[in-house]
């Protein structure tokens, strides 16, 4: 019996943890996006490849790739915690990993739903 108290208390440790790092993404259409990064309590950071920030990027924008085995200890060093992190990438799948890897480090995160794709869509 008490095995399966602790399991059970495992269990909803691990998921309120989850809900909490949730809260800490919020995922946002390009209008939206274009909103909030007006602000200047908001960093930008574009965490695709460094050759496709060369290619075309959000003014102002931070390139750290989060494919790059470093990119957690970049953005420690480099993101102020006192500003909402807003991330982007082509489409929106590595975001959304960067999002969580920040989210999990005390970082409030808003995620650009449709990367560069939709942000590239909404400017013409």
């Amino acid at each position: 019996m008490k095995k399966l108290l602790s399991l059970l208390l495992g269990i909803l440790g691990f998921a309120s943890s989850c809900s909490a790092q949730q809260d800490s993404i919020k995922t946002v259409s390009a209008t939206e996006f274009a909103q909030i990064i007006q602000s200047d309590n908001v960093t930008v950071v574009d965490v695709r490849t460094a050759e496709e920030y060369d290619a075309g990027h959000i003014e102002g924008a931070r390139n750290i790739d989060v494919l790059k085995d470093n990119f957690q200890t970049e953005a420690k060093t480099s993101i102020p915690k006192d500003k909402t992190v807003a991330v982007y990438c082509r489409s929106g799948k590595r975001s959304l990993k960067a999002a969580a890897i920040l989210a999990k480090a005390g970082y409030h995160v808003v995620n650009l739903r449709g990367g560069w794709l939709e942000w590239s869509e909404h400017k013409r």
